[in-house]
């Protein structure tokens, strides 16, 4: 079993819902973790809430800006001199029908949940190459199964997929891990959900970060490249 206490890690969106589930699981595990978000001041209170002290950095990016990916990565890497692992996690999701989706809704997806992982890989590689790090996506059941008024959601997760598989076998040969978790129903704020005990039923936030600590636990010479999850009992509405 990989020890992973005093590793960094980067978690995009990390300011609440399954980026912040990760990150508590990963500070518990003696890990030091960044988390980003577009709002500077979402950030740093969602660090704060963390608790961690010295070991936790909330950092403002927009992970449809390059430029800004580029920036937080130094800034951990100015922080704790190490990057050794990435989760792209940053998302959104508009569901309409084709025909009344707008263009701007399309791009907006597109911009966020695929090329955001794009950037977010661009800006790391190097850090995780020198640390034989791994990167991660938070993909979605969507990624494989498509539905009513899901065409750019889908779109986008299914994109995500396959660019995440694709760079698993572009990378593992730098020794770098790559995986994507694409979950089912988690109970998180997502598309404007506000979670209850009505969502009881659904994953839990920390139950996507016990997920990515096994990830890190497991010998270097294993790679569960695509993981799907789901809740073990559907609604029952």
């Amino acid at each position: 079993m990989e020890n992973i206490e005093g590793k960094v890690a980067y978690i995009t969106g990390g300011t609440k819902g399954i980026g912040y589930g990760i990150a508590e699981t990963l500070l518990k595990a003696g890990m030091k973790v960044a988390i980003s978000g577009r709002n500077a001041q979402g950030a740093k209170e969602a660090a704060e809430q963390l608790g961690a002290q010295d070991r936790v950095l909330g950092l403002a990016s927009d992970v449809t800006r390059p430029e800004d990916e580029v920036k937080a990565v130094k800034a951990v890497l100015d922080k704790w001199g190490q990057l050794d692992l990435v989760i792209a996690n940053a998302g959104v999701g508009i569901f309409s029908p084709v025909d009344q989706l707008s263009t701007e809704e399309w791009r907006k997806m597109i911009d966020t949940n695929l090329n955001g992982p794009f950037f977010t890989l661009k800006a790391s590689v190097d850090a995780l190459r020198n640390s034989k790090g791994y990167y991660i996506t938070i993909a979605s059941l969507a990624g494989t199964n498509f539905f009513a008024s899901g065409s750019g959601y889908n779109a986008s997760k299914f994109g995500l997929v396959g660019f995440t598989q694709a760079a698993m076998l572009d990378l593992r040969a730098s020794d770098i891990k790559v995986s994507t978790i694409m979950p089912g129903s988690v109970a998180t704020h997502f598309n404007g959900n506000v979670p209850d005990d009505k969502d009881s039923w659904k994953i839990q936030p920390e139950d996507i970060g016990l997920l990515v600590e096994d990830l890190l636990r497991m010998n270097p010479r294993t790679l569960p490249s695509k993981i799907e999850v789901r809740p073990t009992r559907p609604d029952k509405k």
